[in-house]
């Protein structure tokens, strides 16, 4: 069983710098085989792409909403991907979630479908 966890979720005022985490566990997953994505989901909306990473962290790709504000990164020793999100804005308040995808590819991918495992989630507000 997979279990990916979120963490760092808050109220800050926009403007302001938030860190989200995602641990990932499971008996037989490995983390270094999963490339990694952050998700968002804000109240009345269909859930969007935020950022992704590649298994080995050497591919990045993000929304355009965020580039250039948000960075994701990650430790295959520690199983954790971040995202660290600058400069926020009201618009970026929604539940983030993490997700793995197994791949034996170097590439980031951008799309939900292409996910098998989820996070619950962890609510982001940015206040103006």
């Amino acid at each position: 069983q997979v279990q990916l966890v979120e963490s760092g979720g808050g109220l800050v005022q926009a403007g302001g710098s938030l860190r989200l985490s995602c641990a990932a566990s499971g008996r037989t997953f490995t983390f270094a085989m999963h490339a990694m994505g952050w998700f968002r989901q804000a109240p009345g909306k269909e859930r969007e792409f935020v950022a992704a990473i590649s298994r080995t962290g050497g591919a990045t790709v993000y929304a355009d909403s965020v580039k250039g504000r948000f960075t994701i990164s990650r430790d295959n020793a520690k199983n954790t991907v971040w995202l660290q999100m600058n400069s926020l804005k009201p618009e970026d308040t929604a539940v983030y979630f993490c997700a793995a995808r197994y791949t034996r590819t170097v590439g980031a991918s951008m799309y939900s479908s292409e996910y098998e495992y989820w996070g619950r989630g962890t609510q982001v507000t940015a206040s103006s």
